[in-house]
């Protein structure tokens, strides 16, 4: 539980940060709040031999209003998300999920951006990423770029990321259909979650139920065509890849896939 030896190189602004990046190359890792990479250090799953600590970059937290979009800097705290009174207004299942994320030390130092950018498929935002059609602006030697959520998730723990790019902003359409709903099954709290289901309009992302964070595409096109929410939710495990291992079976994963669906389009529709 302890980690490899690693270098401790602290940037003042982006800027810095990139050219810290491109000097280190691929053994370079930016560290934000820490909740996803250090666990993954002390296991040594990652063994970065710099850390490139970007936490204290006030020019990448804030929550903005963009005429049409909500723009978030990436190094906004999943706290911050859950209370901002924008978000609590424009995008609500984003401000809840981030209130359900982990236990309140967890809130107080992770970053939306460092969750997303972590691409683990058991973690709840980015599942809300996909839910809300966010993209997501990275930038890099070469400049910023804009990725769909739909694109981003490459792999395990993988994402369209390029060596030395920085994630900055998530960007999140206002939605046109207002119904939404977040579900997720947990053993405690602040677990990871077993599965999770994000509902907005008729989007539905999966928490858990493959190797990258998913679409749950059968359950929209059953929505598309006029289904109710019962029958659109026995869709929910078509095309997925569940795991098996100590916290459930594939067949569990898929059953609660189906049952946390159908509560989470019975609720959005609620809220239409």
């Amino acid at each position: 539980m302890i980690p490899a030896p690693f270098s401790y190189r602290r940037a003042g602004t982006v800027e810095e940060a990139l050219d810290l990046a491109a000097e280190v190359g691929e053994d370079g890792k930016y560290l934000a709040g820490g909740h996803s990479l250090l666990p993954l250090m002390k296991l040594r799953f990652a063994v970065p031999d710099v850390l490139i600590d970007i936490g204290r970059l006030a020019e990448l937290s804030y929550i903005r209003d963009e005429d049409g979009h909500i723009a978030i800097g990436a190094l906004t705290r999943h706290h911050d998300v859950e209370h901002s009174a924008l978000l609590a207004a424009e995008l609500p299942l984003l401000a809840h999920a981030a209130g359900r994320v982990g236990d309140p030390q967890v809130r107080h130092r992770g970053t939306i951006g460092g969750s997303i950018a972590h691409g683990d498929a058991a973690s709840d935002l980015p599942a809300v990423a996909l839910a809300l059609d966010a993209a997501l602006v990275a930038r890099g030697p070469s400049g910023s770029r804009e990725i769909p959520a739909t694109e981003f998730f490459s792999g395990l723990f993988e994402t369209a990321l390029e060596p030395g790019e920085l994630l900055t902003e998530i960007r999140i359409p206002k939605p046109a259909q207002r119904g939404w709903s977040f579900q997720k099954f947990t053993k405690r709290a602040i677990d990871w979650a077993i599965v999770g289901v994000a509902v907005q309009g008729g989007q539905v992302g999966l928490v858990n139920m493959g190797s990258v964070p998913i679409r749950a595409a059968g359950v929209e096109r059953a929505l598309a065509a006029g289904a109710g929410p019962a029958d659109a939710a026995a869709h929910a495990a078509e095309g997925t890849s569940p795991a098996a291992d100590l916290g459930a079976s594939a067949a569990y994963r898929e059953h609660l896939a189906r049952v946390l669906t159908a509560r989470a389009l019975t609720e959005a529709a609620s809220r239409n």
